[in-house]
């Protein structure tokens, strides 16, 4: 006979057990030693996740900035970083700190193994006599097991013009010897006008607006236009949308002409309020730029805006009347892609003869005329790029007159004349992901608006290139050479 041998797990011994259990409390314990020992070699490899730290323009005496780097140890044991230390010590331009200490040196950091630490980095750089603009340099030192190491700093530097809660009265000029640097609220007072000469830089905090009680005057030129934008130029927020808040020409304002002006990177970058006090506009713009505004372009309630030649670009909403008033808008460009920064879900351009404020419906008669102009938007949640709405107790007087539109039916409540509807301009360069739009037309002779717009009194481009002599001249605010 044979027995039967059970189906069972083998049976360790005791003593193979103990044993099994004695080599993994063994390597356990010397995998614990091994962390908790230093490594010393001048092998040893450590991760500096920046060689380099640059910032941008700095204003000097102005709001200081930030970046950082991390150290990080890639060694299973503990390692000793014996100093770290900012070379220019404590006249120097930059601050640091390091895993928390705000010092110019820290010495016998233990960093853990594979762990790692910050270093943030500060630059406020004080006004100097200096010829400028200058660049700031200084370094940090990173000694570790014999090691040197280093991370450069480096800062361009500009003095300024600092306005902090500054009312302009009587007549003032501003010149382009310096940047100007809006700290605090700007107002030009009632009856106060201030000329901003060509090639002037004004740069607002965030939360610093313009406010236009009289008159502003901006004298640009071609390639020496006048720039209002945010006063954060290091790379992360030089494009930032929202990064200021914008110009606003209030209820007393009047004869406000802007000339080769770029306004960019505001929450509203025109704000409009008001009738005209006389038979002028409220706001003349002329061969100007409106780009990357959070919410809108322009905006105007009850106002009235002559602009010829200017491009208003890539805003949440690109025109936004409200309230009626009185515009002409001859060879504009208005357009939107949907950006890293701004979707494009709202229509372009929105007007109407009413709003409604605090609950209360207020309406005034509207008469707006759009010549040889492109309305045009890609990227967005529909087909429509005009939202038109009317009150019917107000006049409702809306023209557009040989220009090119995107919208998928024709609005009732306006007219159209010679106009070309729903199809491509053929904008020279669009670049979403790299942030890069050129709004030219393609040099070819397929686009739509090429000598489909009428000749006007304005005879040149916004490129200040003359617009070409004949019976007709392209659609938009730039001329096709």
């Amino acid at each position: 006979m044979y027995k039967k041998i059970a189906e069972s797990p083998i049976k360790m011994s005791k003593s193979i057990r103990l044993g099994i259990v004695s080599v993994l409390l063994l390597f356990i314990f010397f995998s614990s030693c091994t962390k908790d020992h230093f490594i010393t070699s001048t092998d040893a490899y450590m991760t500096i996740t920046a060689d380099t730290i640059k910032f941008d323009t700095v204003f000097t005496s102005s709001t200081s900035y930030t970046q950082s780097f991390k150290i990080i140890n890639n060694n299973n044991q503990k390692i000793r970083l014996s100093q770290v230390q900012l070379m220019g010590g404590s006249n120097s331009s930059f601050k640091i700190n390091i895993n928390g200490l705000s010092s110019t040196e820290v010495r016998d950091i233990v960093l853990a193994a594979n762990d790692s630490m910050y270093v943030f980095v500060t630059v406020n750089i004080d006004s100097s006599n200096t010829q400028l603009p200058f660049i700031v340099r200084d370094s940090i030192l990173i000694n570790y097991n014999g090691n040197n190491r280093f991370v450069q700093l480096e800062a361009y530097g500009q003095n300024a013009h600092f306005l902090k809660n500054q009312t302009i009265s009587g007549n003032v000029i501003w010149t382009a010897d310096l940047p100007y640097v809006v700290l605090g609220k700007l107002q030009i007072d009632t009856n106060a006008t201030l000329i901003i000469e060509k090639g002037c830089k004004i740069f607002s905090h965030a939360d610093v607006p313009i406010l236009v009680d009289g008159t502003l005057k901006v004298n640009g030129l071609k390639n020496n236009e006048v720039i209002f934008t945010g006063d954060r130029l290091d790379e992360s927020y030089r494009d930032l949308p929202a990064s200021w808040p914008g110009i606003y020409f209030r209820t007393s304002s009047k004869d406000n002409e802007l000339n080769f002006a770029v306004i960019k990177n505001a929450k509203t970058a025109v704000s409009v309020y008001g009738p005209s006090l006389n038979s002028n506009p409220k706001l003349t713009l002329h061969q100007c730029i409106i780009d990357n505004a959070l919410e809108s372009g322009i905006y105007s309630e009850n106002s009235s805006i002559y602009a010829d030649n200017t491009l208003i670009s890539n805003c949440g909403t690109n025109i936004h009347i409200e309230q009626g008033g009185e515009y002409n808008f001859t060879n504009c460009t208005a357009v939107s892609y949907s950006t890293v920064y701004i979707p494009h879900v709202n229509p372009l351009l929105q007007i109407s003869n009413f709003s409604t404020q605090n609950g209360t419906a207020q309406a005034s008669d509207l008469h707006a005329n759009f010549k040889n102009c492109i309305v045009w938007g890609e990227g967005g949640m529909g087909e429509d790029e005009m939202l038109l709405y009317k009150d019917d107790n107000h006049i409702y007087d809306l023209l557009f007159e040989n220009c090119l539109y995107k919208n998928s039916t024709i609005p009732q409540i306006c007219n159209i004349l010679s106009s070309v509807a729903n199809v491509d301009p053929l904008f020279d360069s669009v670049d979403i992901i790299h942030n890069y739009f050129d709004f030219n037309i393609t040099k070819d002779n397929t686009s739509p608006v090429i000598d489909n717009g009428v000749l006007t009194t304005y005879d040149r481009d916004l490129n200040n290139h003359p617009r070409l002599s004949g019976l007709a001249t392209d659609i938009g605010c730039y001329e096709r050479q």
